[in-house]
């Protein structure tokens, strides 16, 4: 028998549960869509917002898009593992969904703000966190300017918001900076397999 097998009790059968956070605009989408050309074995959560879509977003692709009185509902009823208000709009991640998945063997990305990381960390200690950083505040503002989205008071709001979000990096367990896309999958990728030749505590 080899010693694989014999130790088979202290490897992992469940799936990761990724949490990745970052400033708005340093690239999130950008880098699971190119994890996605290298990594086969994840879901990302489909996660349940307030907001208005924004040009090309599709409803139950990008974000599941409700009104706030449906987000209230789903509230009480404890649908969600974790939700948060940002940007004055609300976020959440539906719990039942993430549980079955996990179950199943499956790796699930959740890409959610600071706020929600810390709040699934303390539901599920066993998330794995990461931070993806943008290469300088300079750099970040470049790119959300680029996206055409936001007026001058919500850029600036977004940058402020920034720089907090960069001061919670020392409660993550990674760092990622987002200098290159085809890296940044990279370094994802690594994180996820080395966790799952972790042995399991």
């Amino acid at each position: 028998m080899s010693v694989i097998r014999t130790w088979s009790r202290h490897i992992r059968s469940e799936g990761l549960l990724i949490v990745l956070s970052g400033p708005s605009g340093v690239g999130k989408d950008a880098v699971l869509l190119e994890l996605a050309k290298i990594y086969s074995n994840f879901s990302r959560c489909v996660t349940t917002t307030t907001r208005d879509p924004r040009q090309g977003e599709v409803d139950g692709i990008d974000y599941t898009f409700i009104s706030e009185d449906e987000f209230q509902r789903r509230i009480d009823e404890g649908d969600f593992l974790e939700y948060a208000n940002v940007h004055g709009n609300m976020y959440g991640t539906p719990r039942k969904w993430v549980e079955q998945r996990l179950s199943e063997g499956v790796d699930v990305i959740l890409k959610i703000d600071v706020q929600g990381g810390l709040s699934v960390k303390k539901q599920m200690p066993s998330a794995v966190m990461v931070f993806l950083a943008p290469p300088s505040i300079e750099e970040l503002e470049k790119r959300l300017r680029g996206r055409l989205t936001e007026s001058e008071n919500d850029l600036a709001k977004r940058l402020s918001n920034a720089r907090g979000e960069l001061d919670q990096i020392p409660h993550y367990e990674y760092i990622i900076e987002n200098d290159s896309l085809a890296k940044a999958a990279q370094e994802l990728k690594a994180v996820i397999i080395a966790e799952h030749l972790r042995v399991k505590q």
